[in-house]
């Protein structure tokens, strides 16, 4: 999930587009099968602007599903309507995009009209929103600190997943200065209904590690609870600098915790995964590592977010370069779709593809 907007703006922070490593995501699931792991069990959505599903010759899509710029997706399924959040471009803070299928997306408009008041506009990164079990909706969001030189992490609040959000905080809900700051927020609701936050301290912005974190969040998603934890921290080679854009899914019974690794702007970035062995760890690293890294078709593949249909199948929402632009703003990082397999308990990933495929089920 991550950092820069995936606009010039956020060459403003580095001093280059091309001088930083970052990413872009996590998952919701509100029921025991996860789900499309996103709290896919709420009545309230208004599919009203949502695309309508293909019939006939068109059950079927091509990546990327959405060809303009949309770093970071985030994802939430409501009665029937996927949402997906994504980093700011030049005149949105929290674009918004909308399907029934998963293949074909209508833009939405902004969900966070303003930012909080902890926070300077202009860098609003990798947003992932969850339902809380009151029926509120929370947007945890990146944004730029307005007293230091560090992305924080904010909760926005709305009464529907459309928003608008509003973040009632005089400060950011965490921001780990001397970690260099916090990026890419995920909530994970478990079995038992639990709600945690996973992200990463945004240690490469000052030249130190990196690593994923967990924490409790109180139920209605606005607080943290309990003792914080790593889970995973840059130790691999094709890790570089980053691990970012945690995303928690359960399967089948265990919990995978799926992440970005290497420098955001480069063919390198590539996604792996971790088994863990509770919500707060400990995870392990999975020795096949990257599982889903650069083609011909897409370069840097990244912040991705899992999801788990009423079928069972699993498929992975994420962004990715056109290899002929990478670093670019126009077209930028696209979204792209493909299916998750499963073999002895290990997610195998079908992609980056780019030939027409069969929609999801």
């Amino acid at each position: 999930m991550t950092r820069l907007p995936g606009m010039s703006l956020r060459a403003a922070i580095a001093g280059s587009v091309l001088a930083l490593a970052a990413c872009g995501a996590a998952p919701d699931q509100a029921s025991s099968d996860q789900a499309s792991s996103d709290q896919a069990s709420s009545d309230r959505a208004s599919p009203d602007n949502a695309t309508a599903a293909p019939t006939g010759a068109a059950m079927t899509f091509q990546n990327p599903v959405y060809a303009k710029n949309f770093p970071d997706p985030g994802v939430l399924h409501e009665d029937g309507t996927w949402f997906a959040y994504g980093t700011n471009n030049a005149s949105q803070n929290v674009p918004l995009l909308t399907s029934t299928d998963l293949g074909h997306w209508a833009e939405a408009g902004d969900v966070l009209p303003s930012v909080g008041s902890w926070a300077e506009p202009g860098n609003t990164w990798a947003p992932e929103v969850v339902r809380t079990a009151a029926g509120k909706y929370v947007l945890y969001y990146t944004a730029r600190w307005n007293k230091a030189d560090r992305q924080c992490i904010g909760a926005a609040v709305a009464d529907n997943p459309r928003g608008p959000f509003a973040d009632p905080s005089p400060s950011p809900l965490i921001c780990q200065d001397e970690e260099g700051g916090s990026i890419d927020a995920s909530p994970f609701r478990d079995e038992d209904g639990a709600l945690y936050l996973y992200w990463k301290n945004d240690g490469n912005h000052i030249g130190v590690p990196s690593h994923l974190y967990a924490q409790r969040l109180a139920p209605d998603g606005l607080s943290l609870t309990g003792d914080r934890v790593r889970l995973l921290t840059n130790d691999k080679p094709w890790q570089g600098a980053v691990v970012e854009a945690p995303e928690m899914l359960r399967h089948d019974g265990k919990l995978y915790l799926f992440y970005s690794g290497g420098a955001f702007d480069s063919d390198g970035y590539a996604v792996g995964y971790a088994t863990c062995e509770g919500p707060m760890g400990p995870c392990h690293d999975a020795p096949e590592n990257p599982i889903l890294r650069s083609s011909p078709a897409a370069a840097g593949p990244g912040h991705c977010y899992p999801v788990t249909l009423g079928d069972g199948t699993t498929w992975l929402l994420y962004h990715a370069w056109p290899p002929d632009a990478i670093g670019s703003t126009s077209p930028g990082r696209q979204m792209w779709l493909d299916r998750v397999d499963w073999a002895d308990g290990r997610p195998v990933v079908h992609g980056p593809t780019a030939d027409p495929q069969p929609l999801p089920a």
